[in-house]
């Protein structure tokens, strides 16, 4: 079916790329469906709530866009037609920074107790927290214990959007099953994941791979850049140092790999389009 589904990883950038597809909605005559401020993003879903939210996805007008926050989920196992899969990752230790410094930010908190009245707001000692503070202390809310099924800070499992709903294979931290299961599901599903690392590959092979609703990305990218990449950016972010980062990483292994794996993918996806005869 000519839908395509963004399931949107938190802190990747996805609210540049949402905007992005929002502005090709316009240009490529197709509609866009975005969800709203959420309290929390829904990791795990029951059967029936799959079956729910893939039927909203599959009974869309097309040609149509369906971006959220959402865990990887099986169509074809849901017995419905399968999308267009797409979606971004970012460097795993990266993206924890950011996660870290985006939910301490003024705007965001003001925002939040806005839309969510009922939330209470943190203590004043947590909003002071530094990353590196955070790390070297071993604040519990840093240390990013192997296999643990706690949250933590947040974000920490990039590979829980392409895992999927299975608490017992996906919620272990940084573990070999919930990243090797991200990896099938990439491979088996998805069109396109991308970074914004790579921001002109990227784009580049959206074009190529998703053409009905990509066409002109780079583009109209181009020419409304500072627009774009201004989009949700915590410009208040300290520098944390690589001597940290490096201690994050160290707990980090499975969460690269998969992420290495799917820039890897990238690459591959732009060198079949023999576009560039340097890039090696």
């Amino acid at each position: 079916m000519e839908i395509l589904f963004f399931n949107r990883v938190p802190k990747v950038g996805s609210e540049s790329m949402m905007a992005l597809i929002k502005e090709l909605g316009r240009h490529n005559i197709f509609d866009v469906r975005a969800n709203g401020p959420e309290k929390g993003v829904p990791q795990f879903l029951n059967r029936h709530h799959q079956q729910d939210y893939a039927s909203i996805v599959a009974g869309l007008m097309e040609p149509a866009a369906y971006m959220r926050h959402f865990s990887y989920m099986n169509f074809t196992e849901l017995n419905l037609p399968r999308p267009i899969y797409m979606n971004l990752v970012r460097d795993p230790v990266e993206r924890v920074i950011s996660w870290h410094y985006y939910i301490r930010s003024p705007w965001y908190l003001v925002l939040r107790k806005q839309r969510f009245p009922d939330i209470k707001m943190p203590k004043p000692q947590w909003f002071k927290k530094d990353f590196e503070s955070c790390v070297l202390s071993g604040d519990p809310e840093c240390t990013f214990e192997q296999e643990t099924l706690s949250t933590g800070s947040g974000h920490m499992r990039q590979t829980l959007f392409f895992c999927g709903h299975s608490r017992k294979d996906c919620l272990p931290f940084n573990s070999v099953k919930a990243m090797q299961i991200a990896k099938q599901n990439v491979e088996k599903d998805y069109a396109v994941v991308g970074s914004w690392e790579d921001t002109n590959i990227t784009l580049t092979v959206l074009e190529h791979y998703i053409p009905r609703f990509f066409k002109g990305a780079l583009n109209l990218f181009e020419k409304n850049k500072e627009t774009f990449i201004s989009t949700n950016k915590n410009k208040a972010k300290p520098i944390v140092s690589e001597t940290v980062k490096d201690i994050v990483r160290r707990n980090f292994t499975n969460e690269i790999e998969f992420y290495q794996f799917c820039k890897q993918r990238l690459y591959k996806q732009y060198l079949a389009l023999k576009i560039d005869p340097n890039f090696r």
